[in-house]
């Protein structure tokens, strides 16, 4: 069986094409940073989520 990496969004078993990179500058230091993998459909929707919180930082294509 191969190991794909799949998109964060909930309920998506899709391969993941981007990495979301974003903190919360409430709880994390500046340098910090935490990812979210999206497919391509997921891309918009769950940088949205992160930047409506101001917690998104850079949006690079996911390479396993």
């Amino acid at each position: 069986m191969d190991d794909i990496t799949v998109c964060s969004a909930r309920g998506c078993s899709a391969p993941a094409v981007w990495a979301l990179q974003w903190n919360n500058p409430k709880l994390h230091t500046p340098d910090r940073r935490k990812t979210w993998l999206a497919c391509a459909e997921h891309r918009e929707t769950l940088g949205d989520f992160l930047t409506a919180r101001n917690f998104l930082r850079e949006v690079e294509e996911f390479r396993d």
